[in-house]
């Protein structure tokens, strides 16, 4: 058996690590196409080292650009990769563009589609994501949900075949993953930080980003919260900041530690020790919830609705006030957490379902 796996974007690569791990104890010959969607060198080959994933077989450079843009491009360049290699089965992850290429390059030549992460739903069409994953799910055959919500969705949409209800591999790479975090990060003597000391931030979003206003009051919230704060910024969000003239404000009062995005072991480190943590982020929405640190989402919806009906994350938007009264007053009841996300054995169970059905 011959699976091609399509990855293209940070959180995509934590999600591969584990599966790909099972994939080589079972003997699967995995094919890894990385479309090159996240380019950056902290954002992309760091990750691979960190994680112990083998360097991926096809590199395809794609790069930044408009949604149709970098979606063709890739759905071109992926095309073309299949034909050659001849899988079996096309694996996709998640809800970005490379996830979408990957499942209609696969669809289109008759191969097969199994989608990690299936049946989210934020309800927001507004957003791209929204759009990727909903698309995905529609022309998969085999649909990995990591919860029970998930499958609901999918069975209000009319997905009942190919549905299994797996866990999340987040939780399996966070389970293997913060363990040499532990071990290894130095993160903490590096920023001088004191666990539960300070609140971690990070922003990346397009709606928060590009909109000049919400990025504005995202900003003025976390210097006027009089808390220290640790703000790994995404490279779009320093271009942002410097154009809308935000880093001067930053700099002006002195809580708000900006500096240049970090690695996945490193992450996970600031995340178990942040008093609080500020995202916009699904994937570290998800982090914060298994790490059991208060989330506060600075956005309007959530596709990891769990997390919210937990208690443990609470959705403020853009909005500076409620920012401000989420950062001061937001305290979870522990008593209300309930494991919503699985055994941390989700991509043993992928791995055996694939394996069944193709009689390894």
């Amino acid at each position: 058996m011959k699976i091609a796996t399509i990855v293209g974007a940070r959180p995509q690569f934590i999600k591969m690590a584990p599966v790909s791990r099972e994939f080589e104890k079972a003997g699967i010959d995995e094919v890894i196409v990385h479309t090159g969607q996240h380019y950056d060198y902290e954002m992309n080959r760091v990750f691979f080292e960190q994680l112990n994933i083998r360097e991926p077989d096809y590199y395809l450079g794609v790069g930044s650009g408009t949604h149709g843009y970098q979606t063709g491009e890739m759905l071109k360049r992926i095309e073309e990769v299949l034909t050659r290699e001849k899988s079996d089965l096309v694996l996709v992850y998640g809800d970005t563009n490379s996830t979408l290429a990957g499942a209609l390059a696969a669809v289109k030549l008759h191969i097969k589609v199994a989608h990690v992460e299936a049946g989210l739903r934020s309800f927001d069409k507004r957003m791209p994501e929204e759009i990727n994953r909903v698309l995905t799910d529609h022309v998969s055959d085999y649909l990995f949900a990591p919860t029970e919500t998930a499958v609901k969705n999918l069975h209000n949409e009319g997905i009942k075949k190919g549905v299994y209800l797996t866990g999340d591999v987040m939780y399996d790479a966070l389970l293997h993953n913060i363990k040499i975090a532990r071990r290894n990060s130095k993160i903490l003597e590096k920023l001088s930080l004191k666990p539960k000391e300070y609140l971690l931030a990070t922003v990346h979003r397009a709606e928060n980003t590009d909109n000049r206003r919400n990025l504005e009051r995202i900003v003025e919230a976390f210097v006027e919260s009089g808390e220290f704060i640790v703000f790994p910024a995404h490279p779009r969000t320093q271009k942002y900041l410097k154009a809308y003239g935000l880093i001067g404000k930053i700099k002006s009062v002195g809580n708000v530690m900006l500096i240049p995005p970090v690695g996945y072991l490193d992450m996970l480190v600031l995340e178990e020790n942040a008093g609080k943590i500020l995202t916009d982020s699904g994937g570290v929405q998800k982090e914060a919830y298994f790490l059991k640190v208060p989330c506060i989402t600075l956005r309007e919806k959530t596709e990891w609705v769990e997390t919210v009906e937990d208690g443990w994350n609470i959705l403020v938007g853009a909005d500076k006030e409620e920012i401000l009264k989420a950062i001061k007053e937001f305290e979870p009841n522990g008593e209300t957490y309930t494991y919503k996300f699985g055994d941390g054995k989700a991509s043993e169970k992928i791995v055996k379902i694939l394996g069944e059905d193709y009689a390894l």
